[in-house]
């Protein structure tokens, strides 16, 4: 039985709708369907799935319900596009599920000061790690601790990651989120009035000589891995920030500190000041 089979069985055997959580723990348990490397099915592979079957299924946000009018009977096989299996190559991008386990684990990933001629000029998911909490100053070293984990950024880069990634969030060049954020966090202030004559008022810059402090800070500590990507990028940030709690992000974040939104306002403030 392919997996959508199993997801249109677990669906009608229900006959209800389903969250991708409560389709992979079902499946998980009734043994419907079993990959072949033994490992559990994941959300990320039942999203994908539902997602590329859109004929079978239909999506609002994480629930899952059959297209199918009656939900009485499985769909005729030979109407479905089995996919050949093929062998991936290094240009491939990776199904989601597995992009996921490769961006995630934590033996991927390299210190940020070697990267530079390394991360390609594509689409792609990035996280960004701390080499220990102590390095933060309180309470934010705290705060990861209290996290289990030392992941601080996940971020998205639907264009590039050289450019979104490397160039803005690590070195500086352009708008990063990450950037201005960790800046902030290390006690790194904007110019006073820098932003006054910006057209966008949220994208305060550091000055030179302290953008190269927070580089140099940055290259010393931070662990980053990323994997190439062209699936659905919203979501899958979504799922791995609700699941991990990245210190650092703000957006998507149900544990998104107030600490971290009261450094930004007041680097805002700073570069509005005559």
């Amino acid at each position: 039985m392919t997996l959508h089979d199993a997801i249109v069985k677990v669906l009608q055997t229900k006959g209800r709708s389903m969250t991708t959580q409560e389709i992979a723990d079902e499946l998980n348990r009734n043994g419907f369907y079993s990959k072949r490397d033994g490992s559990t099915i994941s959300t990320f592979q039942i999203h994908g799935r539902t997602r590329n079957y859109s004929h079978l299924f239909h999506r609002e946000g994480s629930t899952v319900s059959l297209k199918s009018k009656t939900g009485n009977d499985l769909p005729d096989k030979r109407t479905i596009a089995i996919q050949p299996q093929r062998n991936l190559t290094k240009s491939d991008h990776l199904p989601e599920d597995l992009a996921v386990k490769v961006l995630m684990n934590e033996k991927n990933c390299k210190p940020a000061g070697v990267i530079d001629k390394l991360v390609p000029d594509k689409p792609g998911l990035y996280c960004i790690r701390i080499d220990r909490p102590e390095s933060l100053p309180e309470p934010f070293r705290a705060y990861l601790k209290e996290r289990s984990h030392t992941i601080i950024y996940i971020g998205i880069a639907t264009q590039s990651l050289y450019t979104r990634f490397l160039n803005q969030e690590l070195r500086a060049n352009g708008h990063g989120t990450f950037f201005r954020g960790i800046g902030a966090v290390l006690g790194f202030r904007p110019p006073k009035g820098s932003l006054i004559n910006k057209k966008n008022k949220n994208n305060y810059k550091f000055s030179a000589a302290d953008e190269k402090k927070i580089i140099d800070w940055i290259n010393a500590h931070l662990l980053v891995n990323w994997v190439e990507f062209s699936g659905d990028f919203e979501t899958t940030e979504t799922m791995l920030v609700e699941k991990f709690l990245p210190l650092l992000n703000t957006s998507k974040n149900p544990a998104k500190l107030d600490e971290l939104a009261e450094l930004r306002r007041e680097c805002r403030e700073i570069a509005m000041k005559l």
